[in-house]
């Protein structure tokens, strides 16, 4: 059966956002829902997997939550399902920034749907900001956008500043565009620039997964694949899954010759994080590996008329494994 996945957010004033943790866990459950729900005093955000039916029941209940009526979300399908277990957590932000007062409810940039980008970004007067982390966009992003470096989004508001005293400097007061996945690290950027001072600002309606969905590629200004924060690593224009494979230790995407050098080794460390992991972090992700290929080889033991169970197990260690070094490694991002 096909698997739908529904990625969204909204920002909103949700000041009962921890009340509404359990009701809304428990029903997702009943639904078969897999993924991450965030829950915050500003809002909802989340990627989740199930039925088609079990996506409805999730999305009917995400919108019965006071203020969130207008919850809007992408969607794409994929053969399994890329997520684990189900987790909704509460947090500080839905999208952490760390820039206190940052009210996209208040203030935001100029929404332009996908339709209208390509005009807006092929103006020389405008300057294009990719908002996501440096691994996201060394392997796709629209053609002549500025890359900040960043490894979080927490580095975003520093960068800008910087950026922001060069563009002073050269007497420049271009039109900023920025875009990110979804839409809502793009959304906090633009309130945030905007709250700076900066006031012609705009940003991607439904980010780059919705000017996928939406844009013929034969018009389309997008350049490599997507990274997505779960099993798929990255998708295509036509927003099936990509050629990416994902290193197990830092989450990154790796590529098959990523996997042919001495950095690489399985779910311990890849030529993007070698140098990055302790020696702790290093013997314990090792450690981690062991045990995964250990029970892989008593499930291939035990195979029989089970196999379907066996491979669903070996596939949820491999996700046991991703969750975990995401978390160890600091490069879990909302």
């Amino acid at each position: 059966m096909t698997t739908r996945i529904a990625a969204f957010y909204l920002f909103f004033p949700f000041p009962t956002y921890e009340a509404a943790r359990e009701p809304l866990r428990a029903t997702l459950e009943a639904a078969g829902v897999k993924g991450t729900v965030l829950l915050a005093a500003e809002g909802v955000n989340g990627t989740i997997a199930a039925s088609p039916e079990g996506i409805d029941t999730a999305l009917a209940a995400l919108r019965a939550l006071p203020g969130a009526e207008a919850l809007e979300a992408k969607f794409s399908e994929a053969d399994e399902n890329p997520f684990l277990r189900l987790k909704v957590r509460l947090k500080q932000e839905i999208v952490t920034m760390g820039v206190p007062g940052t009210d996209p409810k208040a203030l935001v940039g100029t929404y332009v749907t996908p339709e209208e980008w390509n005009a807006l970004i092929s103006d020389p007067d405008t300057v294009l900001i990719d908002t996501r982390n440096d691994y996201e966009y060394a392997i796709g992003t629209f053609e002549g956008a500025i890359d900040p470096e960043t490894k979080t989004f927490r580095e975003f508001p520093d960068w800008f500043r910087d950026f922001r005293e060069k563009l002073e400097a050269e007497g420049r007061k271009p039109k900023i565009a920025m875009f990110c996945t979804g839409g809502i690290r793009c959304e906090k950027a633009t309130s945030f620039v905007k709250a700076e001072g900066i006031d012609d600002v705009f940003h991607l309606q439904g980010g780059i997964l919705k000017y996928l969905e939406e844009v013929p590629e034969e018009n389309s200004l997008w350049r490599g694949e997507c990274f997505v924060f779960d099993e798929r690593v990255s998708v295509k224009h036509d927003l099936t899954p990509g050629d990416y494979d994902m290193c197990h230790a830092c989450k990154r995407p790796i590529t098959e010759e990523d996997k042919q050098g001495n950095a690489y080794v399985p779910g311990v460390s890849c030529p993007h994080c070698i140098d990055e992991m302790s020696a702790e972090q290093k013997r314990r992700f090792a450690e981690r590996q062991k045990q995964i290929n250990l029970a892989r080889k008593r499930g291939e033991a035990h195979m029989g008329p089970d196999a379907a169970a066996v491979a669903a197990r070996r596939r949820e260690e491999a996700l046991e494994a991703q969750e975990a070094a995401r978390e160890d490694a600091g490069t879990e991002d909302a």
